[in-house]
């Protein structure tokens, strides 16, 4: 992985920069995932806030009630509709930001840490035996 990390939607009209190394890579199979990845589960990168920033266009914004309370903001392209960003709460600023794996320029180091909401995990998509697995989100460190 090199520094900056580099990403945007696939027609080019929003772009993002992270300075800093992600903070932990997980793949999330909860339902609204589902819903708006069209697939079995999302893979994310979660990178630290401080050392984020979009450097072309900026994302249009789509919340959803999140389970912990609050809100899930999910940041996307209005040109293209890719998803760029997840696991935000726009009333509660957390220090990281989500951002989907696919939309990373070089995304071939993802290795993910750590599988969320294995209880909304698809049959024919089960969690991986080699990482560590949540029922719904992991444990808060700060707890």
């Amino acid at each position: 992985m090199n520094l900056p990390l580099t990403g945007g939607c696939v027609c080019g009209a929003v772009r993002y920069q992270c300075d800093a190394r992600p903070i932990a890579m997980l793949k999330c199979h909860c339902r609204d995932c589902q819903r708006v990845s069209g697939g079995p589960h999302v893979c994310a990168v979660l990178l630290p806030s401080s050392a984020f920033r979009f450097t072309q266009g900026m994302p249009k914004y789509y919340c959803t009630s999140s389970e912990g309370g609050g809100l899930h903001r999910r940041g996307f392209c209005s040109e293209c509709g890719s998803r760029l960003t997840g696991g935000e709460d726009p009333d509660q600023p957390r220090d990281f930001i989500g951002v989907t794996a696919g939309s990373l320029d070089e995304a071939g180091w993802f290795a993910p840490e750590m599988e969320l909401w294995t209880c909304d995990a698809l049959s024919w998509d089960p969690p991986r035996a080699d990482v560590a697995a949540f029922d719904k989100n992991p444990p808060d460190p700060q707890e």
